[in-house]
């Protein structure tokens, strides 16, 4: 499995601060809409997960944050928020737990989980997508979202147990 699990990351991370910027306005907003700020705490969680390239999960992000003094609770009730607002999105990870990646600007994509591992692979399955799109016309259903996660072996661990 690479170690870079975050494959579809918007054309402007390669222009990482614009892409940052936005974000974190985006977050201001939302926060400020509710009556909120972005502390130092939240913007720290935000920034951790905008310098990554894996799926993280609420342990992961404190396990390197709690050192600054940020608690578990703080990382959480961040986390629901910045779902909330729709900047970033649960994956399943292979033992059930939830990870989180970045959702803002990333085109549609599924996910392969490897049960030996614990590696998530980003794919995209534009033949399906037309599949369902078809499927849901002609029942009249009108889908609001949806995810599509695989659990398997990825090819680095089927090779280690052949």
């Amino acid at each position: 499995m690479t170690s870079k699990e975050l494959l579809y990351l918007p054309p402007a991370l390669t222009g990482r601060a614009s892409y940052t910027e936005r974000v974190r306005r985006l977050f201001t907003e939302y926060l400020a809409q509710r009556g909120l700020r972005l502390t130092r705490q939240r913007l720290r969680i935000l920034d951790h997960l905008l310098s990554t390239d894996k799926h993280l999960g609420l342990e992961q992000i404190y396990g390197v944050l709690r050192s600054s003094g940020l608690g578990r609770a703080t990382v959480f009730r961040t986390l629901k928020m910045l779902e909330e607002c729709r900047l970033v999105s649960r994956v399943t990870a292979a033992n059930g737990s939830t990870r989180f990646e970045l959702h803002i600007e990333r085109p549609h994509h599924d996910h392969l989980i490897c049960l030996a591992c614990g590696g998530i692979q980003e794919v995209r399955w534009p033949g399906l997508e037309r599949i369902q799109a078809k499927s849901c016309r002609s029942l009249g259903f009108s889908p609001e979202w949806h995810r599509h996660e695989v659990f398997g072996r990825c090819a680095d661990c089927r090779r280690k147990t052949a």
